[in-house]
């Protein structure tokens, strides 16, 4: 069962799959409500949750936290 957009806590890691893509990301800031600044881990880039999210979760989405 996923974590919740809004239960993501700043510093920690994560491993998030959605529509065949497995991405690790670490939560760098809270911007607004349940959007975030994060960093990829995989490719080093920085972006929000809501850009990772905007075409919508697939049937194999999972968020769950790493380490």
């Amino acid at each position: 069962m996923p974590i919740a957009l809004d239960n993501l806590r700043v510093g920690r890691v994560y491993r998030l799959v959605n529509q065949g893509e497995i991405r690790t990301i670490e939560i760098m800031s809270r911007l607004s409500g349940d959007n975030f600044k994060i960093k990829d881990l995989d490719t080093l880039e920085f972006y929000t949750i809501h850009e990772l999210l905007q075409w919508g979760k697939g049937k194999d989405y999972d968020l769950e936290e790493f380490r």
